[in-house]
C-alpha cells in the first residue's frame, strides 16, 4: 500500500488545478464533438459533410507553434499545430471523450484534433487499469493532451463567428457520441 497518492491527496490535486485553469487563467475553447450517426456517407464510407453537435465551452491549457506559410499555384495557405490540455476529470463531468476529427473553436479559429495522448499519471499510477486490487485507490491519470492543426473554415461546413464570441454553450444528450463507453 502507497503512502502518497492517495485519495485525499489526488482530491487536493485536481482541485488546485481546476481552480488554476478556471479561475486564474481562464482560457476557454468552444469543442464541437463530431457526430458520426447523423453523418451520412457514400458507398465508399466518405462524407461530404461532417455533422457536429454544438460546441460545448470549456477551460484549458493551451501551447501554440509558429504559423508557417507555404505557396503554390493556387496562392498562399497558412498552417499552425496547436496542443489543448484539458483536465480529465472536467472531461468526465461533461461526458466528453475526446476523438480524432473533433474540431476546437480557439480565437475565430477552427482546429482539427489529430491525436489525444493521456499519459500524465500522477504517482504513476492509474486505478482505471490497476492489476492488484490495493492500488485501486492511489495515483490518477490527470490530464489529456490535444494535439491539432488549423482547419479550414469551408471544409468543416461551419458558419464562422464574428466578432471574436464564442457560441452559446448548450451540452447535446441525445446522441451516443457523448456518452462515456
Amino acid at each position: 500500500m502507497a503512502l502518497f497518492g492517495g485519495s485525499r491527496d489526488i482530491s487536493l490535486f485536481n482541485t488546485v488545478s481546476k481552480e488554476l485553469i478556471n479561475d486564474i487563467i481562464q482560457s476557454e475553447v468552444g469543442y464541437y464533438k463530431f457526430a458520426l450517426e447523423r453523418t451520412t456517407s457514400n458507398v465508399y464510407g466518405e462524407s461530404v459533410g461532417k455533422m457536429y453537435y454544438e460546441p460545448v465551452r470549456i477551460a484549458c491549457l493551451m501551447q501554440r507553434e509558429d504559423q508557417t506559410w507555404s505557396s503554390d499555384d493556387f496562392g498562399s495557405d497558412v498552417d499552425q499545430t496547436f496542443s489543448f490540455r484539458f483536465l480529465k476529470q472536467e472531461l468526465r463531468d461533461i461526458n466528453l471523450i475526446p476523438e480524432v476529427g473533433d474540431i476546437l473553436l480557439f480565437r475565430n479559429n477552427f482546429y482539427e484534433v489529430d491525436s489525444k495522448i493521456e499519459n500524465q499519471l500522477i504517482m504513476g499510477k492509474d486505478p482505471d487499469y490497476a492489476i492488484s486490487t490495493g492500488a485501486n485507490d492511489f495515483g490518477n491519470s490527470h490530464s489529456i493532451i490535444i494535439k491539432s492543426h488549423l482547419s479550414r473554415v469551408e471544409k468543416l461546413n461551419l458558419i464562422p463567428l464574428r466578432g471574436g464570441k464564442y457560441p452559446s454553450t448548450n451540452k447535446i444528450t441525445d446522441g451516443t457520441a457523448n456518452l462515456l463507453g
